[in-house]
C-alpha cells in the first residue's frame, strides 16, 4: 500500500493548512461569540465570509469522488484533506464539506434524476441551501432500519408521508430546505429490505414540523443542530421519489459508506488537535516540584495517544484505498472496522487530554468537553458499535465456510 500524497493532493493540503492558519483558527472564538449573541439559530455572517474565502481559494466541494461536480479526488486523496478540516468545527462547512450535506449531495449525485439534481443538488453544491437526512425514529430501535415505521404511500401523482423522525442533523437550521426521508412504501413485502424507500421532501411542505432541537450532552450545535421532525399527511409529487419504490436500503448503504469514512477522517484531525493541546498543557504546568510532562503516567498517555491515532489513520487510509479500488460494498468490512475503532480512539484520547487539563478540561474554555461529546456520540452515529461489530464478525466467519 502506497499512501504517499500525489502532487495535486500535496498542493491542496498546503493550501488548506494555510487557509486554516489564516482564516479558521483565528476566527473560532469570534464564531462562538457570534452564535452566543441573541438568536443562536440565526445563520452566521462569519461563516458566509469564510465560505466565500474558501471558494476563492479553490477549497470547495473537495469530496464527491468519481463525479463531475467534485474536485476529482479519490477517497484516498480526500482523506488527508478531510482530516485537516476535522481539526475545527468551522472548516468543513466553510469548504462545503460538512455532514449531512455531503452525504445528501452524494445521494442526489448517485441516485437523483436530472430534474432532482437541478432543483436540489446544484444549490447544495453552491452552498446556498442546507439539507437534512431523516431516517432514525424515536419509537423504534433504528439501529435495525427494518423497524422504521414512517409511511410513504402513493396516492395518484403524489406520495403522502406520515411519521416522526429524530436526530435529523441540520433540520433546525433555517437554511435547511430539503429533507431526505426514509419510510415504508411496501410494508407487506416478504423481503424486509424491500419495504423502504427514500423521498425528497421540501422542509416548507405543509405538514412538516420541526418539533425541537436535540442537544448532545448539552451542546445544541446551533445554528445547524439536530432535530425531531413530524410529518403529518405531507404531500409531495411522485417525481420526488429517489430511484424507485423499495430501494431505500440500497440508497442508505450507498450514502452511509462514504459518510462513515468522512466522520472517521475528521475524527482523526480532532484527535491530533486534542493531543497537541494535551502536550502544550503538560509542558506548561508544574505539580509536586516538576513539570507534569515529566511524570511517567503523562508520558505513557501521550505515547498511547500517538500510537492509537496513527493506528486509526492507517486503518482509515486502508479503507479509503479499498473503497477506491474495489468499491464500497467490497470494502464494507474495512468501513465497519474504522467506524468502531476511530470513535473509540477519539474518546480515549480526549479523556486523557481532559485528565491532563485537570478541572479546566471539563469547562468550555479548551473545547475538550465538546470534543468528548462529539466523540461519544460518534459511537452511535451512522450505526452503533454493536451493529458494526456484528457485521465484522459475520464477514470474518464467511472466510471459513
Amino acid at each position: 500500500m502506497d499512501f504517499r500524497y500525489s502532487d495535486k493532493v500535496e498542493a491542496l493540503r498546503r493550501r488548506l493548512c494555510a487557509f486554516m492558519d489564516e482564516h479558521i483558527y483565528p476566527n473560532e472564538k469570534r464564531y462562538a461569540a457570534e452564535i452566543a449573541e441573541g438568536d443562536r439559530w440565526q445563520p452566521s455572517a462569519l461563516m458566509e465570509e469564510l465560505k466565500a474565502k474558501a471558494r476563492a481559494a479553490g477549497l470547495w466541494n473537495l469530496f464527491l469522488p468519481e463525479s463531475e461536480y467534485g474536485a476529482g479526488l479519490s477517497n484516498l486523496d480526500y482523506a488527508p484533506l478531510c482530516e485537516i478540516m476535522g481539526r475545527s468545527e468551522l472548516a468543513p462547512e466553510a469548504c462545503n464539506c460538512s455532514a449531512p450535506d455531503t452525504g445528501n449531495m452524494e445521494v442526489l449525485e448517485r441516485y437523483g434524476t436530472a430534474a432532482q439534481k437541478r432543483q436540489w443538488l446544484e444549490p447544495l453544491l453552491e452552498g446556498r441551501i442546507r439539507s437534512a437526512f431523516a431516517m432514525t425514529e424515536p419509537d423504534v430501535a433504528s439501529s435495525d432500519a427494518t423497524n422504521i415505521r414512517a409511511t410513504i404511500r402513493r396516492q395518484g401523482d403524489q406520495y403522502v408521508i406520515i411519521g416522526r423522525k429524530w436526530w435529523a442533523t441540520g433540520a433546525p437550521d433555517r437554511r435547511c430546505k430539503l429533507l431526505i426521508v426514509m419510510g415504508q412504501t411496501d410494508p407487506a413485502n416478504p423481503d424486509p429490505h424491500r419495504r423502504q424507500s427514500m423521498i425528497l421532501v421540501p422542509k416548507d411542505a405543509p405538514g412538516v414540523t420541526v418539533i425541537r432541537a436535540l442537544p448532545v450532552f448539552g451542546f445544541d450545535h446551533a445554528p445547524t443542530g439536530h432535530g425531531e421532525v413530524a410529518f403529518e399527511d405531507v404531500r409531495v409529487p411522485a417525481a420526488n421519489l429517489l430511484l424507485g419504490e423499495g430501494r431505500g436500503f440500497e440508497i442508505a448503504q450507498g450514502r452511509l459508506g462514504p459518510g462513515r469514512i468522512h466522520h472517521c477522517m475528521r475524527a482523526i484531525g480532532l484527535a491530533e488537535r486534542v493531543l497537541e493541546a494535551m502536550c502544550r498543557r503538560v509542558r506548561s504546568r508544574v505539580a509536586f516540584g516538576r513539570p507534569i510532562a515529566e511524570q511517567t503516567v503523562t508520558l505513557e498517555r501521550i505515547a498511547e495517544a500517538r500510537i492509537q491515532i496513527d493506528q486509526a489513520r492507517l486503518l482509515v487510509l486502508d479503507a479509503a484505498d479499498k473503497m477506491d479500488r474495489l468499491g464500497n460494498k467490497r470494502a464494507r468490512a474495512e468501513i465497519a472496522m474504522i467506524k468502531v475503532a476511530v470513535p473509540a480512539m477519539l474518546c480515549q484520547v480526549v479523556d486523557m487530554a481532559i485528565q491532563a487539563h485537570g478541572a479546566a478540561g471539563v469547562t468550555e474554555d479548551f473545547g475538550l468537553a465538546a470534543a468528548y461529546a462529539n466523540a461519544r456520540a460518534l459511537r452511535i452515529v451512522d450505526g452503533p458499535d454493536e451493529v458494526h461489530r456484528n457485521q465484522i464478525g459475520q464477514l470474518e466467519l464467511r472466510k471459513y465456510g
